[in-house]
């Protein structure tokens, strides 16, 4: 595997000329997440011009505030990525209504997931929905999906890599979800890469955030699976709050520089979980990006 680590004179570990190259490729245009709730107009000036911007779906709010904001982000430059919810789509009908929404948006990009909505409708799943959205059009250019290295609370682990298989050729790419362990990351891309399955990946991490805001969040829109990551995580958050309570993702960047600097696990991108605390990730990102370049030139 291309690309290693150094341990500086610091707490962190420092990778090497390869693996800098890696993290600044895949940190330069990265994806951010937000989260359609009450605050989220404010966070959007922080976002960095034509970014790529990948909006959730709510149970609470319905997809098609969803897709809203995605083609108000579109209109406004950006690339808007709507989620969309397999299980919170009603049915045939309601499918159709928000393709044609997302095409009158001009959204070319979609993001498939199952959702956590208790009652599906007609799609229980996301290999379903997608299949519905080849038949019934029109279809987005580029769909993502996600993937599961940490496993899922609710789905066993060969149920979920079938599913991954099934879904793969409808994908443009697919986004890890919540992970803080490095390792299990790189493990989990190299064994998919070994059983043939090439999707690009973009590599999820959460940015600046408290991990109580993280809770906070997860009740409010039913994001089960981060409270579950942080339960399994005592250490980190028990870390995190000595630190004085944020949440910075160096670390992790920092051990997954070999995976990113190894063209056989096809690591594209970062997609940056913000929950909506654009400011501090983008604040965080472009310092992180200006360390990488700083030590390259001491370097070199």
């Amino acid at each position: 595997m291309a690309g290693g680590l150094r341990r500086g004179p610091g707490r962190t570990p420092r990778a090497d000329a390869p693996g800098r190259a890696a993290l600044a490729r895949i940190l330069t245009q990265p994806t951010f997440e937000l989260l359609p709730l009450k605050n989220v107009r404010t966070q959007v000036p922080f976002l960095p011009a034509g970014a790529r911007v990948s909006v959730t779906a709510s149970p609470g709010k319905g997809l098609e505030a969803t897709v809203d904001l995605a083609a108000e982000l579109q209109a406004a430059g950006f690339a808007g990525v709507p989620h969309l919810a397999a299980r919170m789509v009603r049915d045939r009908a309601h499918l159709a209504d928000l393709l044609a929404r997302m095409a009158a948006g001009g959204l070319t990009r979609a993001f498939v997931v199952g959702g956590d909505a208790a009652e599906p409708g007609a799609y229980p799943d996301g290999l379903s929905l997608l299949r519905a959205i080849g038949d019934i059009g029109p279809v987005p250019a580029a769909i993502g999906i996600p993937c599961y290295p940490d496993g899922h609370p609710f789905i066993a682990a060969d149920v979920l890599l079938a599913a991954l298989r099934a879904k793969a050729p409808f994908a443009a790419w697919m986004t890890t979800q919540l992970c803080f362990d490095a390792r299990r990351i790189t493990s989990w891309l190299a064994a998919r890469r070994d059983e043939g399955i090439g999707t690009p990946a973009m590599i999820g991490i959460a940015g600046v955030t408290e991990p109580g805001r993280l809770l906070a969040i997860s009740a409010r829109i039913g994001v089960r699976d981060t409270r579950r990551f942080l339960a399994k995580n005592l250490a980190l958050v028990s870390r995190v709050v000595r630190s004085g309570g944020f949440y910075r993702p160096d670390g992790l960047l920092a051990g997954l520089a070999a995976a990113a600097a190894d063209p056989a696990l096809r690591v594209a991108a970062i997609h940056l979980y913000t929950f909506n605390q654009v400011d501090a990730t983008e604040a965080w990102r472009r310092q992180y990006l200006a360390g990488l370049d700083a030590e390259a030139q001491v370097s070199a």
